[in-house]
């Protein structure tokens, strides 16, 4: 058992929890958790940390599946796994898994694939929220731009739910080399916009479409929003004037899954 937190394992967990640089460079994140760990492809998974206290009450389902990865896991001292953890109330397990690459063919296999492009949202519990709205609705892809916040943020993490090992993703310093690209490929663009021509429910999402969703205090800029085939809106009764980011492409991703669904 570990009861050191300058153990060198110990101390790359926690750089890695810590440091985006860190994570980039070695291809690594921290997904802490029963339900991250349960959730995370074991052919994926590079290690695993388990407190002493949470092998005194293991469930059977993450015994299992710590008897069936790979790597071997390690059991450390309740205090050391509060240092290596990012949260107040620490579960007592997490793992370091490997980061995933993916391209835009990958996101464009289905004849009409439904994608997000993200422009530098920086809240990781939108984000995270996104990924998991994004899942559910059916998305076959999120593009982030490069100011966008870290996917692999441990808060960001816990916010996807499990959905950021299934959901197809990547960052661009050019979002709008890639909304030029989607366009040669027959995707339509929707522009969120609080100065929407159209009302969202009233355009048709039933063949390939893309969302853009901007940042949570500006928008998206002038200059990517005038290259939308389309500017939406959501109606606001009352003195609202816009929703949230993650609410707001939540609402987007529904209706169009709705449409698909008849």
């Amino acid at each position: 058992m570990i009861t050191s937190h300058t153990n060198k394992g110990i101390k790359e967990v926690i750089q890695l929890a810590q440091k985006a640089k860190v994570r980039k460079e070695k291809g690594l994140f921290v997904a802490e958790g029963m339900k991250m760990f349960l959730e995370a492809p074991v052919d994926e998974i590079k290690k695993v940390y388990v407190s002493e206290s949470f092998m005194e009450q293991v469930t059977a389902a993450c015994k299992a599946k710590l008897d069936s990865i790979l790597c071997q896991y390690e059991i450390v001292s309740d205090e050391v796994f509060k240092k290596m953890s990012d949260t107040k109330t620490p579960q007592g397990i997490l793992c370091v898994v490997r980061q995933k690459t993916y391209g835009l063919d990958s996101m464009l296999m289905t004849d009409d694939p439904l994608l997000l492009i993200i422009e530098d949202i920086q809240d990781p519990g939108n984000l995270g929220t996104i990924f998991r709205a994004g899942e559910g609705a059916g998305v076959t892809g999120i593009i982030m731009s490069g100011g966008t916040v870290d996917i692999y943020n441990p808060k960001t993490i816990r916010s996807t739910m499990g959905s950021v090992y299934r959901m197809p993703f990547l960052y661009t310093d050019n979002t709008h080399i890639i909304i030029e690209e989607l366009k040669k490929r027959n995707v339509t663009i929707y522009a969120a916009h609080l100065k929407g021509s159209k009302v969202y429910d009233d355009c048709d999402y039933k063949n390939g479409s893309a969302f853009l969703i901007g940042n949570e205090s500006k928008g998206l800029r002038d200059e990517t929003a005038d290259r939308a085939d389309v500017r939406i809106k959501i109606p606001m009764l009352g003195e609202v004037e816009s929703l949230n980011a993650a609410v707001a492409a939540s609402i987007l991703f529904y209706e169009a899954a709705r449409q698909r669904r008849r």
